[in-house]
């Protein structure tokens, strides 16, 4: 096997060289799921901004629940609740996927010149479409109730780029196993609804004992959904230390979920 095309460099450089065939295919796909039906691409918009109003009745005028100990207005619940389903949600659409991703497009496999591994950068791409979707609701329904747009707003690009790694080498990982294991598609469905509820999506960190708060760190959405919520809505800096880390251990699972693809690559056309 070629070792320049699992190196660290091909990483990047698969995504670069192939960008405009992953933008076109993105799109293709973006369009395909709205094809035919009566308001067309504007349900990209109309659904979350109904999830947003279900959660609003449902957490802050029906429980009238309020995030940690400082209170906050009666509209904050909901919407520090969307911001992290916007990062779990990023990520949970690209893994739940990937088990299918080659078995999606075996016509793919047999053409020698087509660079499978961009795959999950396709569906990549059409998740990060609908998450700007996602948080451009969400900045609408902070202007809205008067919470207003924190500067550090513009930070959010660096804090979400490791969680984009650690998920297309998940995908990786998970769209080579899912051709020889036609069943780790139900068991991650399984997983992601473990980690939603064990992600700081519906309560907050504070609500933990101390002696368990520390263990909900190694889900590894906990981490960016903290981080992403600090700098939309509550204006804080990212931690910069704990985020070199973590970009450090994305950057490791994305080498390794590209290595394990393209090891196995060769047996996919076998097995289909």
């Amino acid at each position: 096997m070629n070792r320049a095309k699992t190196s660290i460099t091909h990483l990047f450089f698969s995504f670069w060289r192939n960008r405009s065939l992953v933008l076109q295919m993105a799109k293709r796909e973006i369009v395909g799921r709205y094809r035919g039906s009566f308001l067309g691409m504007l349900w990209s918009f109309v659904n979350p901004v109904l999830m947003l109003a279900v959660y609003t009745f449902v957490f802050s005028i029906v429980f009238q629940a309020r995030w940690g100990d400082a209170g906050g207005d009666r509209f904050e619940f909901a919407l520090v609740l969307f911001a992290g389903l916007i990062v779990f949600n990023l990520f949970s659409e690209c893994v739940t996927r990937a088990p299918g991703l080659i078995l999606a497009n075996v016509n793919y496999v047999k053409k020698v010149i087509f660079p499978l591994e961009i795959l999950p950068w396709v569906s990549l791409c059409s998740a990060l479409f609908h998450a700007a979707v996602n948080l451009v609701v969400l900045l609408i329904s902070l202007v809205a109730v008067g919470h207003g747009v924190p500067a550090t707003l513009l930070l959010l690009p660096i804090v979400v780029l490791p969680l984009l790694f650690l998920t297309v080498g998940a995908s990786w990982l998970l769209a080579s196993i899912g051709v020889f294991v036609r069943d780790v598609g139900q068991f991650v469905g399984m997983l992601m609804t473990v980690l939603m509820f064990m992600s700081p999506i519906f309560y907050p960190l504070s609500a933990l004992p101390e002696s368990v708060r520390g263990w909900l760190f190694l889900n590894p959405l906990t981490f960016i959904i903290e981080q992403a919520r600090d700098v939309i809505i509550w204006g804080k800096l990212p931690d910069w230390g704990g985020l070199a880390l973590y970009t450090l251990f994305a950057m490791v699972v994305a080498w390794a979920g590209l290595v394990w693809f393209q090891k196995t690559r060769k047996g996919f056309a076998d097995v289909l």
